[in-house]
């Protein structure tokens, strides 16, 4: 697809985003954007070629849906984004290729570390990839406090941030959720460019963990 193609696309999908307020700053148009960007970046540093209008869509419509963290129904976010984007798309996009909306919508349904689908195509695992992204560097250190804050957890355990002498809770610390799922992420990676962007990443936010831990210990 040309890039004018593309961006015209990209231009009515902000449009109809911009008509609906969303509340959840994670996840928001300036989340779909990034992951977006992220997507088109690992499309063409791969070696086969992604089709990247699926892929454009499923950036933008991955969480139509998205329910709170420590919500009963939270694995089932991404099924219901994938089929409530092919309901959206037929009524608000009828020009949009319906022979695109299997595909899309398994990138979308597979893009979830709490469906635990395995993205069999190019373009989930791109997805995949990008919207992992948004978990690690400066980005991922924001959004996880900016979450966990909305959970009324405690930024860091006071006396051993690093859980260096006690038992790692994410439910209770913001912190301990780097160790126990965002430094592991880069190995579960499924492009080669998301790979090695996520390792660079991961760098930056062991930097923060280490100059947090010796601030919060007064040094």
């Amino acid at each position: 697809m040309e890039k004018e193609q593309l961006a015209a696309w990209e231009a009515r999908f902000i449009a109809w985003w911009q008509q609906r307020p969303v509340e959840d700053g994670a996840h928001d148009l300036a989340h779909f954007r990034r992951v977006w960007h992220a997507a088109k970046y690992i499309a063409e540093n791969e070696c086969e070629p992604a089709d990247m209008l699926t892929l454009l869509t499923a950036a933008y419509f991955h969480d139509l849906v998205s329910l709170p963290k420590n919500h009963p129904d939270r694995s089932k976010s991404s099924l219901m984004s994938a089929e409530q984007t092919e309901t959206l798309l037929i009524a608000e996009f009828p020009d949009f290729p319906m022979k695109k909306l299997e595909g899309l919508k398994h990138a979308i349904h597979a893009h979830s570390f709490s469906a635990n689908v395995t993205p069999t195509t190019l373009e989930a695992k791109i997805l995949q990839d990008a919207d992992r992204m948004e978990a690690l560097g400066a980005i991922g250190i924001a959004r996880t406090f900016y979450v966990s804050g909305q959970m009324s957890r405690a930024m860091f355990h006071p006396e051993d941030p690093l859980g260096e002498n006690r038992e790692l809770n994410d439910t209770e610390y913001a912190l301990d959720h780097f160790q126990l799922k965002l430094l592991r992420l880069p190995e579960l990676f499924k492009t080669v460019t998301g790979r090695k962007m996520a390792e660079e990443k991961v760098e930056f936010v062991r930097e923060f963990m280490l100059r947090l831990d010796g601030e919060a210990r007064g040094l």
